[in-house]
């Protein structure tokens, strides 16, 4: 069986995700076969594996970093938020249904036979599994059920290293705190600690951790610094969804939906030379962009409310009366046809029928069945036509074109099937992952220099793939060298 060790945080959003892919990185280059693994991950941002089921994209991309393919045992349970107080369960890729927090919380233990499964389904395949926890391990209410820090922990006997995050400020409170919170057993699980996202002179830091040390009993084994390395982050917290400006020549416009979902389909977008993507939340900041964006959300009827009712719509709407390209990717594709239908309440309570912006001829029905499978074909019309795509569905829904010969098929799938549907300047479709090939993203800068009037060199296109292999090498350099890499192989081998 496969050693394991485990990261565990004082708060959301301190990078255990990175740092966790960090990990897989350097057990991979060490010779080690590692994979990652999270019980329960919390996210919109979601992945559909080669065997058409869902997890999410943050144990994708660890998955990638150890050099494995992902697969939906390295993420058994992933919730994906469709109101303030409620979630789709997703149990081994699988929808299990909508449940309200409160219902949940007394529901999962019951998950426990499913997730040590694949936990040791994985640990007999590998030679290290990373663990990744949630939040934090010191939040004293929701202990008792715990299935993802400790309780997690306890479960499959894992060593934990502590991150705190000194980006925020506070970090040695947030460190002494949370070792304080935990019960003997638990702080006796923790081997060591780590500060992360540190900028400056270590050397300065350094009587601070002396006095850590000292309260909390527990070794330092590295300060590491703010990464630069460019891999997707895991959920709407990630800093870049609050760009509002960019200097380079073409002006990307992607609407941040209040239920956005699997934003990283822009990250490409985001990384190309001469495009600049920011995210609008406000009619008033969405002046006249050469490309406009509705992505996808997990509450696709409550975001077009929400569109309605903040002005964004009508913003829309005049932007493309003048011409200006508009594309919808799954949920944002659906809101641009004519009518949303949602017969059986899939979309949460919201309402049963609602009026779409009315830019494409279709119209969308909302079924409990979700729709997943990895996709390959070439766009056949708009703005990106002739571009080759390697994507993946993942929404609930059907959408059809009216069958008075208006629009056109966005992209002709392998097997005959055609996806999406083109009118003049708006284009819609069901395809994640649409940009990840390198192809169509070199297409759109083309397309939108022609269309401002910009000279633009052919480069050759950058596959997302290749370009991310070079990230995760940055990532386990930098991290390699801020850790002591001697005491975490001595925790690995030592265990709990």
């Amino acid at each position: 069986m496969a050693k394991s060790i485990m990261i565990q945080g004082t708060m959301s959003g301190v990078g255990k995700s990175l740092l966790c892919a960090a990990l897989c990185r350097i057990f991979r280059q060490d010779g080690l076969r590692a994979a990652p693994f999270k019980s329960q991950n919390m996210a919109l941002n979601s992945y559909v594996t080669r065997d058409g089921l869902e997890m999410g994209r943050a144990q994708v991309m660890q998955a990638q970093a150890a050099g494995t393919e992902p697969d939906v045992r390295m993420n058994p349970i992933l919730l994906k938020p469709c109101s303030d107080t409620g979630s789709q369960v997703i149990v081994n890729g699988e929808v299990r249904g909508q449940m309200p927090a409160a219902q949940y919380f007394g529901y999962k233990t019951r998950l426990i036979p499913e997730i040590l499964a694949a936990y040791r389904s994985l640990a007999a395949e590998y030679d290290v599994i990373v663990i990744e926890g949630a939040g934090s391990p010191a939040e004293i209410n929701l202990k008792q059920n715990d299935i993802v820090n400790m309780g997690l922990a306890r479960l499959v006997n894992a060593p934990v290293l502590l991150a705190g995050d000194i980006d925020r400020g506070g970090v040695f409170a947030q460190l002494v705190g949370t070792a304080v919170l935990l019960e003997p057993e638990e702080l006796a699980r923790v081997r060591g600690l780590i500060i992360n996202k540190f900028r400056g002179d270590a050397e300065i830091l350094r009587p601070g951790l002396a006095m850590l040390e000292e309260k909390t009993g527990l070794p330092v084994l590295g300060v590491v610094p703010y990464l630069q390395a460019d891999i997707d982050d895991e959920d709407s917290l990630a800093p870049r969804l609050e760009r509002t400006a960019s200097r380079k020549p073409l002006d990307v416009a992607v609407i941040r939906l209040p239920h956005i979902s699997n934003f990283t389909d822009f990250a490409p977008l985001e990384a190309h030379s001469l495009m600049g993507v920011r995210y609008v939340k406000r009619s008033d900041e969405l002046g006249r962009p050469d490309l406009l964006i509705l992505p996808g959300t997990k509450n696709t009827t409550g975001d077009l409310l929400w569109l309605r009712q903040s002005g964004l719509e009508a913003a829309v709407l005049k932007l493309a009366e003048a011409g200006i390209p508009v594309l919808g990717i799954c949920g944002g594709y659906q809101m641009l046809g004519r009518t949303l239908r949602d017969p059986e309440g899939t979309e949460g309570g919201g309402p049963r029928f609602l009026r779409g912006m009315g830019l494409l001829p279709t119209d969308t029905v909302f079924l409990r069945q979700k729709t997943r499978a990895r996709v390959r074909g070439e766009v056949a019309a708009g703005i990106l036509a002739g571009a080759c795509v390697d994507g993946y569905e993942i929404h609930s829904g059907i959408t059809a074109r009216d069958d008075c010969g208006e629009g056109l098929d966005f992209c002709r799938l392998e097997g005959g099937r055609a996806d999406g549907c083109v009118r003049g300047n708006v284009s819609g479709t069901y395809l994640h992952g649409l940009f990840d090939s390198g192809e169509a993203a070199e297409a759109l800068a083309q397309a939108l220099c022609r269309q401002k009037g910009l000279d633009y060199e052919t480069a050759s296109p950058v596959e997302r793939t290749a370009y991310l292999d070079v990230q995760y090498d940055i990532l386990a350099k930098d991290v390699r060298a801020a850790l002591d890499m001697e005491a975490v192989y001595r925790i690995l081998e030592e265990g709990a």
